[in-house]
């Protein structure tokens, strides 16, 4: 067994270089290999579930990516940088966006109403055509005594 020194420092373990790829992959490959691992032995998947809980890793970011940094950044949009103007301005801005945002989504729910309207009077003049060309089909046909 070798011991660190200034020399020659200690070389991370397989579980730690594992670890450490894991968590530049981010939660979800967390989570693939908990499911892979229930996939090929049970054991090794309730370890890794069991693991993910104790260092919580399922529950905070401790993953570099995987959604973390969404959340972060949504966290910290709403706390108080300490410089009022700053925080004015800030606040104004998202105020600004969400009115934009849900103007846009006001305007892709009519667009898509409109375009389903469209498509349903397609489909009824469709309807009507066809119902009129059989109805014509069947009346110029010689009646048989």
């Amino acid at each position: 067994m070798t011991t660190a020194t200034a020399e020659y420092p200690a070389r991370p373990n397989w579980f730690a270089r594992a670890e450490a790829w894991l968590d530049d992959k981010g939660k979800a490959a967390w989570i693939a290999v908990m499911v892979l691992g229930f996939i090929f032995f049970w054991p090794v998947g309730l370890a890794l579930l069991a693991y993910m809980i104790w260092s919580k890793r399922m529950f905070n970011g401790s993953c570099a990516k995987g959604g973390y940094g969404r959340a972060r950044h949504a966290h910290t949009a709403f706390r108080s940088s300490g410089n009022t103007a700053f925080d004015a301005y800030k606040s104004e801005t998202l105020r600004r966006l969400e009115e934009e945002q849900s103007a846009f989504e006001d305007f892709l729910k009519r667009l898509r109403e409109a375009k389903d309207k469209a498509e349903f009077d397609q489909f009824m003049d469709d309807r009507t055509r066809k119902m009129r060309e059989a109805r014509d089909a069947s009346t110029d046909r010689p009646v048989e005594a």
